[in-house]
């Protein structure tokens, strides 16, 4: 009787345990599908990494999947077909991880302490990301991994993939493996040409939208200007695009984003720095006509009705004004203010410079006389005092003040020699006492 009764306990004790922590095999999850690969066939579901009671700190996993002959052939005549002469797979094996939620296609997220290994082999992991702010705790990007240099490229033995990780709480991981064909980035802008070009229209309408006037608000703008540069390359643009889910109507250029997230891959908009997935980009229509119509403009205007007008730039008016100095310097009034006054000045003196001159030339050349006045005026006089602070040549004329030496008195001469002559011919007079000099001649003594 006892044993019916324990028997009865069990079901009854199972079904106090949680069952519904215990993850589905293969729950109902997506993967958000990459832009550059293009999915050939699923390998393995989207399984989840469930947690064991067994082991508390670090869960594994194994996994196992087999190729067929056609996946195996598709594989190996892909070697050697990417662009720099590395030697890889466009058609791949790879290997995604994502949280187990069913709300949304997922993005790519490793779990913690996560180690991998392909046929008892470790694959490397791509390095951790910085860390946003301190204390919070590095993690790996989320990125696809490529596992196709360990698999083996056989039908006849089948992979086995080994995943260690550490579980978190509140959080179940799911793990899928795909193979899959690497796309190029000129691959990937050809698709985008083929998805096609928006409308001129639209973009007007949009123009008009943003520039008609809010009665709420006290600035009205009545133009709004918008360049034709990339933000990226800072070059002129060539294929100009934008997200549908972006507000602005600056682009950016298909080509240089491309190949920007074919090398790191983000997604998001160079302008506003939101997202900006491929399937969400459009080729501007209206700014390929504004490129092909303006080839050496670099910004333009639209104004309220949509219509568009070139930003000329600042190099032109500056020409302008450049070719207007010369014409300034060059105008008659200037020469003739210099040129002129110099003969009006010496006009008193004019008729005795000919006078004095047509003693030594002919009477036929007055004509020439009157039109050079000047260089003959510095040929004769030569002795004016007037002309000495204005003529500059009568300096170098040291005869004409040779005269003003000799004007000398001669009387200056002697009398100074006169009044020398006392003190150096002293009278003997000076040194006979005064008795003496009252005496006869015949008393003098011999």
């Amino acid at each position: 009787m006892k044993q019916p009764s324990g028997t009865t306990l069990n079901p009854s004790m199972n079904l106090q345990q949680p069952t519904p922590l215990i993850p589905p095999v293969h729950p109902d999850v997506q993967m958000k599908p990459l832009p550059f690969y293009d999915v050939l066939d699923v390998l393995i579901k989207p399984s989840s990494l469930g947690a064991s009671t067994a082991q508390r700190y670090h869960q594994e996993k194994y996994f196992i999947f087999a190729l067929t002959p056609q996946q195996v052939r598709e594989v190996c005549i892909s070697r050697d077909f990417l662009p720099g002469g590395r030697r890889d797979y466009m058609v791949q094996i790879q290997l995604r991880f994502c949280l187990s939620e069913t709300s949304c296609p997922q993005e790519d997220n490793y779990p913690n302490s996560l180690c991998i290994k392909v046929n008892g082999k470790l694959f490397p992991l791509p390095g951790y990301a910085p860390p946003p702010k301190n204390g919070v705790e590095q993690k790996r990007p989320g990125r696809p991994l490529n596992i196709t240099s360990l698999v083996r490229l056989s039908s006849a033995v089948p992979n086995q993939i080994s995943v260690t990780w550490a579980p978190e709480v509140g959080k179940t991981y799911s793990m899928s493996v795909y193979l899959v064909r690497q796309l190029t980035s000129p691959l990937l802008l050809q698709r985008l040409r083929m998805k096609g070009i928006r409308n001129p229209d639209h973009s007007r309408a949009l123009i008009k939208e943003k520039l008609t006037a809010d009665p709420d608000s006290e600035i009205a703008t009545t133009s709004l200007r918008v360049s034709l540069m990339c933000p990226l390359g800072k070059m002129r643009l060539t294929v100009p695009c934008r997200a549908v889910t972006c507000s602005h109507l600056q682009c950016f250029d298909a080509a240089l984003y491309l190949q920007m997230n074919e090398k790191k891959p983000t997604w998001i908009c160079p302008v506003c720095d939101k997202k900006a997935a491929y399937e969400s980009l459009i080729i501007d229509g209206l700014f390929l006509e504004i490129l092909n119509d303006c080839s050496d403009v670099d910004e333009i205007k639209f104004q309220e009705d949509g219509t568009w007008c070139p930003m000329r730039p600042k190099k032109e008016a500056v020409k302008v004004s450049s070719q207007s100095i010369p014409k300034i310097e060059m105008s008659p009034p200037v020469r003739q203010s210099s040129v002129i006054p110099p003969p009006a000045e010496p006009s008193s003196t004019k008729k005795t410079d000919v006078i004095d001159l047509t003693q030594e030339s002919d009477s036929s050349s007055d004509d020439e006389e009157e039109s050079d006045p000047p260089l003959k005026k510095r040929c004769i006089y030569i002795s004016k005092t007037e002309e000495i602070p204005t003529k500059g040549v009568l300096t170098y004329q040291p005869t004409v003040r040779v005269p003003n030496v000799q004007a000398l008195d001669p009387t200056y001469l002697t009398s100074t020699l006169a009044d020398y002559a006392v003190p150096f011919h002293p009278s003997t007079l000076a040194t006979i006492p005064t008795d003496m000099q009252t005496l006869p001649a015949s008393d003098v003594p011999g």
